[in-house]
């Protein structure tokens, strides 16, 4: 007789079930308080022998709460918050002198008042920040050298349309040189608006307007209101209500018929 096969039980392995761990939230840090000697200025320059800033009676918004929390500079307590303060409350004043007030770095309540929670920071007064200063100031240099770069290199009929802008139709009296030395000294005074120019198209068509004009090609009505030929007086354009000629003129040169204006002048000026 054939034997029974006995039946083998194979074990069976359970697979552990891993939980994924949740991601834990990060909460953002808030920045730290730096203690260090604190100098403060008032703006604009101005430099009273002594200005007294409020310190009572003013009110900063906690966004973390939600409301406005009443806010003074006592130096008798740890706080610039009334609803924290304890005990007596001794008001103290902020006053600077020729225009400065130096805070050291152990009155910190005093320079969180003024540095963060006052209203008229930035405005009335502001804390004078080295790091900050210097960048602003590396920030114009750099914008100086690109303007007196472009102004050097840059081709005369630009440069004198620029200096238009700027001191008018004097521009026609100067000499190349004056002209030169004049577009590098304004570029580096104030190379923000001299790289605004440089590379607005409309400051080029403006001069060559004001130049077509000045040498009779065409001509400004008295009122401001019309261009015309200087030969024949037979009416090119008519200046929109409430925009200045020459600025109107310069967009006008951009229209199918105003390039072939533009065209026309250009031949009689050259």
């Amino acid at each position: 007789m054939a034997k029974k096969q006995e039946k083998v039980e194979v074990p069976v392995v359970e697979t552990p079930v891993v939980a994924t761990p949740k991601p834990k939230k990060v909460e953002p840090k808030k920045p730290t308080w730096e203690i260090k000697d604190r100098v403060y200025y008032l703006t604009k320059n101005r430099k009273p022998l002594s200005y007294q800033v409020r310190s009572a009676n003013l009110y900063w918004f906690d966004e973390e709460q939600g409301f406005e929390r009443e806010i003074k500079y006592c130096e008798n307590q740890r706080t610039a918050f009334v609803d924290e303060m304890k005990g007596d409350q001794r008001l103290s004043h902020i006053i600077f002198r020729n225009g400065a007030l130096f805070v050291p770095k152990n009155k910190t309540i005093l320079q969180k008042f003024l540095s963060i929670y006052h209203p008229h920071k930035d405005t009335l007064f502001y804390e004078w920040k080295p790091a900050e200063n210097a960048a602003e100031e590396i920030e114009m240099l750099e914008l100086e050298a690109d303007a007196i770069v472009i102004a050097r290199d840059m081709e005369v009929d630009l440069a004198e349309a620029i200096m238009r802008v700027e001191i008018g139709s004097k521009v026609s009296t100067l000499s190349s040189k004056e002209l030169k030395r004049d577009l590098l000294v304004f570029a580096r005074k104030n190379p923000v608006l001299f790289l605004e120019l440089a590379t607005d198209d409309n400051v080029q068509l403006r001069n060559f307007g004001i130049k077509a004009v000045e040498l009779g090609i065409i001509k400004l009505s008295n009122d401001q209101r019309n261009f015309t030929w200087g030969s024949n007086d037979r009416k090119i354009m008519t200046v929109p209500f409430d925009e200045h000629p020459y600025t109107a003129l310069a967009h006008w040169f951009k229209t199918d018929e105003g390039m072939e204006i533009y065209a026309n002048i250009e031949k009689r000026l050259n």
